[in-house]
């Protein structure tokens, strides 16, 4: 029998591309609750109860709703909110931490989706921290460009209707209150002890994120370079399918001008990480689709690995 598959808050931006990458599938099944009855809660529990495994593609505090109505203890679920990204009873969905931390998605029936810019933030940070070669304790900063689909229909709208306001045609900070939803989890998986401060930037252009980390190498272990920091990665994520350790800057791996482009994996679950820098001065880059492997896209792959899929 295929798994059945139900995406609770399909209408979402996230429900959405979940739904478009599992539409043509012939290896599971998915269970569609009609229009009428998305938020008639009696029609959703049935559903949850009845799926193997659930997407919550919805606000924190429906997602926990939806939590509460799972009575089959089979069902497994995945969430994409921010609700349980940091509750240690769920399991977080970055596979490549790990080969543990894969196998622990693999076993779980609540997985945790990572956010977007928690993504590139830990995917260069956390094998850093882990391994003691970056400080706990390091005053990081962080600041990571994304494309304006991440902020939901409402935001699209604003960018793709007939445009009233200047400020939409420039890159624009916000969370400038350093208080962004994503930074407990980024210090939770990378164990971090010191806040990083975090400054996202939104773009004039649908999807696609680069994000960036800056370190100075005189306080790494042993005062490691740029290329042994970009040695280090390669051999962590050597393997992985999705995450990939560009060759070194400027040893051909991006544009000879040492541009970056934010759109680089748009339409993929690929993320691609650039090293450069010397042997005082790091720059980390993880470039990704938000929709991709920082939302949607990631959810698939821990679906599957959930499953037994891959």
């Amino acid at each position: 029998m295929k798994p059945r598959i139900f995406i609770d808050g399909k209408e979402g931006t996230t429900g959405l591309q979940i739904f478009e990458r599992l539409g043509g599938r012939k290896d599971i099944e998915l269970m569609l609750l009609d229009e009428s009855l998305r938020k008639d809660i009696e029609a959703r529990k049935e559903m949850i109860n009845r799926a193997d495994l659930v997407f919550l593609c919805l606000p924190d505090d429906a997602a926990r709703e939806s939590v509460g109505l799972v009575e089959n203890p089979d069902v497994k679920i995945i969430d994409a909110s921010t609700a349980h990204r940091t509750d240690s009873s769920w399991v977080y969905g970055y596979p490549e931490l790990s080969r543990e931390q894969e196998e622990k998605i693999r076993i779980s029936k609540r997985t945790a989706n990572p956010g977007c810019h928690a993504t590139g933030f830990i995917s260069v940070t956390a094998p850093l921290t882990r391994e003691g070669i970056l400080p706990k304790d390091y005053p990081l900063s962080c600041h990571s460009l994304t494309g304006y689909s991440g902020g939901g229909k409402k935001l699209i709208a604003e960018y793709e209707g007939e445009r009233t306001d200047s400020r939409l045609n420039s890159c624009r900070e916000y969370a400038i209150s350093l208080a962004h939803k994503h930074i407990p989890e980024m210090m939770a998986v990378a164990e971090l002890k010191r806040k990083p401060l975090f400054f996202p930037i939104l773009g004039d252009y649908y999807s696609g994120m680069t994000t960036t980390v800056g370190l100075h190498n005189e306080f790494l272990r042993d005062g490691m370079s740029a290329k042994q920091i970009h040695e280090f990665l390669a051999s962590h994520y050597e393997g992985q399918k999705y995450v990939r350790v560009l060759p070194f800057a400027g040893e051909g791996c991006i544009d000879p001008r040492g541009i970056l482009e934010s759109n680089r994996n748009v339409g993929t679950n690929y993320l691609d990480i650039v090293v450069s820098g010397n042997e005082e001065q790091t720059l980390m880059a993880a470039m990704f689709d938000n929709l991709g492997k920082g939302a949607s896209g990631a959810a698939v792959q821990n679906m599957e690995l959930m499953l037994g899929i891959i």
